[in-house]
């Protein structure tokens, strides 16, 4: 059968009475028969036997299989999708009820099914899967792929991604402050243990705590971040320097963004740039919002009520601590929602300021 670019064989376990009919020499009209599903065979037997019919070098039987396969009746395919089934057919029943959360969910919990299927099934937009999905702590930490698809999922949300966070070892406290940075000899070490064989000057330029202005440096930084799978990025993401953090805050990849905002080397300066920032997803400023230690920085509070990213109800929340001039500039501003002009309105109204 196909998977991806390449041909894979797949060894499937029939027993010999089942495997007579799928045999590349069988009579083309046992074949055929068979592909229409109706033999005395169990659940399982049944859904594999179709499986190896669907990639049948005759298209009818290919045609005819697949939609009997399609078509199994809800008790026969509940059996299959929960029973001990080849890892390559429930990938293949995975993508035919992709649009059916509860037969996905039951493939979800399936532990014969592949992490790469589970990794499939974690991009669906079916938010009981996602959740499913997010508490099996040892396909987590054994395929960063699943990590890849739920962090760029949109139902991942921050109840899930803290439980991730804390599968791994790596969820922080709101409100924690920074603690004492490594030096950067000790950082760099660090970061050349997640880079394994990349260069020691890529590892140093990750692990410097240094200001990099310089656009081509930027580039090769980026160019290196590219590479690099989410497990390594959320690595870097805790042990890199200022200039990681800067572009891994603006990862797709939810979990990755939101490992660089809670790392220890984070510092005020850059949380009022992330907080101005109209790259970064509006969960990341909600968690800023949230984080009573950040806000209690005047700039923190005025570039979260200024982002039309902001979540409405944190932004509106900030007005009240914005000083005159700033409400006013609010309130004349084109680059905000109509529902902050127009709180600014009323708060300046009622002290009197319009």
């Amino acid at each position: 059968m196909e998977s991806g670019a390449r041909k894979q064989k797949i060894r499937l376990a029939l027993s010999p009475e089942a495997e007579k009919y799928a045999r590349r020499d069988a009579p083309l009209k046992v074949r055929l028969m068979a592909s229409r599903g109706a033999l005395p065979f169990e659940p399982l037997e049944l859904a594999t036997l179709l499986f190896a019919l669907a990639h049948d070098p005759d298209e009818s039987v290919q045609r005819t299989a697949r939609e009997s396969l399609s078509d199994l009746p809800e008790k026969v395919l509940q059996n299959v999708l929960s029973g001990p089934a080849h890892p390559s057919l429930l990938a293949y029943l995975a993508q035919t009820h992709r649009e059916d959360a509860n037969r996905c969910e039951a493939i979800a919990l399936n532990p014969a099914a592949s992490d790469l299927t589970i990794a499939f099934l974690a991009s669906l937009p079916l938010r009981n899967v996602v959740d499913i999905i997010s508490q099996n702590r040892e396909r987590l930490e054994r395929e960063g792929k699943i990590l890849e698809a739920l962090g760029e999922n949109p139902l991942t949300g921050r109840a899930v991604l803290e439980r991730i966070l804390d599968f791994l070892g790596l969820e922080a406290d709101p409100d924690q402050k920074p603690v004492s940075e490594p030096s950067p000899e000790e950082a760099t070490r660090a970061v050349l243990a997640v880079l394994g064989e990349k260069s020691l000057d890529v590892a140093q330029l990750l692990a410097s705590e240094e200001e990099v202005e310089d656009e081509k440096t930027t580039d090769n930084l980026f160019a290196a971040l590219q590479k690099m799978g989410v497990m390594e990025k959320i690595k870097l993401a805790r042990l890199g320097g200022k200039e990681a953090r800067n572009l891994l805050i603006k990862d797709r990849n939810k979990i990755v963004a939101l490992c660089a905002l809670q790392s220890p080397k984070m510092t005020e300066s850059e949380i009022t740039s992330i907080a101005q920032s109209r790259a970064v997803s509006d969960e990341i400023l909600r968690v800023i919002a949230n984080n009573k230690d950040w806000t209690r920085n005047y700039p923190v509070k005025l570039a979260l009520a200024k982002n039309p990213k902001t979540p409405l109800p944190q932004a509106i929340k900030f007005l009240n601590y914005l000083q005159l001039r700033d409400l006013r500039g609010l309130m004349k501003s084109r680059d905000v929602s109509s529902a902050i002009s127009s709180q600014a309105r009323r708060i300046l109204d009622k002290k009197g300021q319009i």
